[in-house]
């Protein structure tokens, strides 16, 4: 399994609590992450073992991680987004939730969706 974590920097602490709170899960053999620049980071440092990262989203990141599901290499994509802000890569945060769409991808762009989608995948894998 492989889970995408992208968060606007408003939501950053968020998406590090999230972590925080599994990484016991996030841990196991069997999942992957990837993340974008500064996101990843961050995740990196809360304590979990093995992460790929790929450019932060106004760089490609988002763009990146698109691909990535186009290509069938994600499980599911947790984005926490900031819908208050201005983000000048809207255009690449709007293509990767089409993409999403487009390849039946479950998407979470909220702390409760990420709880649910996570919960899902838990008890999948147990």
């Amino acid at each position: 399994m492989k889970f995408a974590l992208i968060a606007h920097d408003n939501k950053k602490p968020d998406m590090v609590t999230f972590v925080m709170k599994r990484l016991a899960f996030f841990n196991q053999e069997s999942v992957e992450i990837v993340a974008t620049g500064s996101t990843g980071k961050m995740i990196k440092d809360s304590g979990v073992d093995k992460l790929q990262t790929v450019q932060s989203g106004p760089l490609g990141g988002d763009a990146e991680i698109a691909a990535m599901v186009s290509r069938g290499e994600i499980t599911a994509v947790i984005f926490f987004r900031d819908p208050l802000g201005k983000h000048p890569h809207e255009v690449d945060v709007s293509m990767l939730m089409r993409l999403c769409d487009v390849h039946n991808i479950p998407l979470a762009t909220n702390l409760n969706a990420g709880e649910i989608l996570l919960e899902y995948y838990q008890n999948l894998h147990n």
